[in-house]
Protein backbone atom coordinates (compact mmCIF):
# COMPACT_ATOMS: atom_id res chain seq x y z
CA UNK A 1 0.00 0.00 0.00
CA UNK A 2 0.93 3.63 -0.32
CA UNK A 3 -0.03 6.33 2.19
CA UNK A 4 -0.71 9.85 0.97
CA UNK A 5 -0.74 13.09 2.93
CA UNK A 6 -1.81 16.41 1.41
CA UNK A 7 -0.80 19.85 2.64
CA UNK A 8 -0.79 23.46 1.50
CA UNK A 9 -4.47 24.28 1.51
CA UNK A 10 -5.85 27.45 3.01
CA UNK A 11 -7.82 30.64 2.47
CA UNK A 12 -6.86 32.88 -0.44
CA UNK A 13 -8.44 35.78 -2.26
CA UNK A 14 -9.64 35.43 -5.83
CA UNK A 15 -6.74 35.85 -8.21
CA UNK A 16 -4.27 34.47 -5.70
CA UNK A 17 -2.16 31.32 -5.73
CA UNK A 18 -1.65 28.23 -3.63
CA UNK A 19 0.67 25.25 -3.96
CA UNK A 20 -0.61 21.91 -2.74
CA UNK A 21 1.76 19.09 -1.87
CA UNK A 22 1.12 15.38 -1.56
CA UNK A 23 3.79 13.23 0.03
CA UNK A 24 3.71 9.45 -0.32
CA UNK A 25 5.14 6.70 1.81
CA UNK A 26 5.03 2.95 1.90
CA UNK A 27 5.87 1.94 -1.67
CA UNK A 28 8.05 3.02 -4.57
CA UNK A 29 6.51 6.33 -5.55
CA UNK A 30 7.76 6.09 -9.12
CA UNK A 31 5.52 3.08 -9.74
CA UNK A 32 2.36 5.18 -9.47
CA UNK A 33 0.44 7.60 -11.61
CA UNK A 34 -0.83 10.44 -9.46
CA UNK A 35 -3.97 12.50 -9.63
CA UNK A 36 -5.57 15.50 -7.94
CA UNK A 37 -9.30 15.61 -7.43
CA UNK A 38 -11.59 18.02 -5.63
CA UNK A 39 -14.99 17.91 -4.02
CA UNK A 40 -17.15 20.87 -3.12
CA UNK A 41 -20.06 20.58 -0.69
CA UNK A 42 -23.02 18.84 -2.30
CA UNK A 43 -21.07 18.02 -5.46
CA UNK A 44 -19.44 14.96 -6.94
CA UNK A 45 -15.70 14.44 -6.65
CA UNK A 46 -14.19 15.78 -9.86
CA UNK A 47 -10.93 15.34 -11.71
CA UNK A 48 -8.48 18.24 -11.59
CA UNK A 49 -5.12 17.02 -12.88
CA UNK A 50 -3.03 13.88 -13.30
CA UNK A 51 0.55 12.97 -14.08
CA UNK A 52 2.16 9.75 -15.23
CA UNK A 53 4.81 7.83 -13.31
CA UNK A 54 7.76 9.72 -14.83
CA UNK A 55 6.23 13.19 -14.95
CA UNK A 56 6.49 13.32 -18.73
CA UNK A 57 2.72 13.37 -19.32
CA UNK A 58 0.19 15.62 -17.63
CA UNK A 59 -3.57 16.00 -17.94
CA UNK A 60 -5.96 18.72 -16.82
CA UNK A 61 -9.64 19.38 -16.49
CA UNK A 62 -10.80 22.10 -18.87
CA UNK A 63 -11.83 24.24 -15.91
CA UNK A 64 -8.24 24.51 -14.63
CA UNK A 65 -6.22 24.31 -17.83
CA UNK A 66 -3.80 27.21 -18.07
CA UNK A 67 -4.17 28.05 -14.37
CA UNK A 68 -3.04 24.89 -12.56
CA UNK A 69 0.13 22.85 -13.01
CA UNK A 70 0.88 19.36 -11.71
CA UNK A 71 4.43 18.16 -11.19
CA UNK A 72 6.29 15.47 -9.28
CA UNK A 73 9.69 14.57 -7.91
CA UNK A 74 10.07 10.82 -7.46
CA UNK A 75 13.22 11.26 -5.38
CA UNK A 76 11.15 13.28 -2.88
CA UNK A 77 8.04 11.06 -3.09
CA UNK A 78 6.03 14.20 -3.72
CA UNK A 79 3.53 15.52 -6.23
CA UNK A 80 2.51 19.18 -6.32
CA UNK A 81 -0.42 21.13 -7.66
CA UNK A 82 0.42 24.77 -8.35
CA UNK A 83 -2.81 26.75 -8.50
CA UNK A 84 -2.78 30.26 -9.95
CA UNK A 85 -5.52 32.78 -10.76
CA UNK A 86 -7.79 31.10 -8.26
CA UNK A 87 -11.53 31.62 -8.48
CA UNK A 88 -14.28 31.17 -5.88
CA UNK A 89 -15.46 28.15 -7.92
CA UNK A 90 -12.15 26.45 -7.07
CA UNK A 91 -13.24 26.22 -3.44
CA UNK A 92 -13.27 22.56 -2.43
CA UNK A 93 -11.47 19.86 -0.53
CA UNK A 94 -8.56 18.73 -2.69
CA UNK A 95 -7.45 15.11 -2.64
CA UNK A 96 -4.43 13.41 -4.11
CA UNK A 97 -4.69 9.84 -5.35
CA UNK A 98 -2.35 7.13 -6.58
CA UNK A 99 -2.80 4.38 -9.16
CA UNK A 100 -0.21 1.66 -9.58
CA UNK A 101 1.22 1.27 -13.06
CA UNK A 102 3.09 2.81 -15.96
CA UNK A 103 0.41 2.75 -18.65
CA UNK A 104 -2.60 4.92 -19.35
CA UNK A 105 -3.09 7.54 -16.68
CA UNK A 106 -6.58 7.27 -15.18
CA UNK A 107 -8.74 10.38 -15.10
CA UNK A 108 -11.73 8.97 -13.19
CA UNK A 109 -11.76 8.89 -9.42
CA UNK A 110 -12.98 5.27 -9.30
CA UNK A 111 -9.81 4.13 -11.08
CA UNK A 112 -7.57 5.21 -8.21
CA UNK A 113 -6.81 2.83 -5.37
CA UNK A 114 -5.14 5.08 -2.82
CA UNK A 115 -6.29 8.41 -1.45
CA UNK A 116 -5.17 11.06 0.96
CA UNK A 117 -7.50 12.66 3.47
CA UNK A 118 -7.70 15.94 1.63
CA UNK A 119 -6.84 19.58 2.23
CA UNK A 120 -9.33 22.46 2.20
CA UNK A 121 -8.94 25.26 -0.33
CA UNK A 122 -11.18 28.28 0.10
CA UNK A 123 -11.15 31.15 -2.39
CA UNK A 124 -12.89 34.31 -1.31
CA UNK A 125 -14.37 36.79 -3.78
Amino acid sequence: QVQLVESGGGLVQAGGSLRLSCTASGRTFGNYAMGWFRQAPGKEREFVAAINWSGASTYYADSVKGRFAISRDNAKNTVWLQMNSLKPDDTAVYFCAADYGWGTVPLAHYEYNYWGRGTQVTVSS
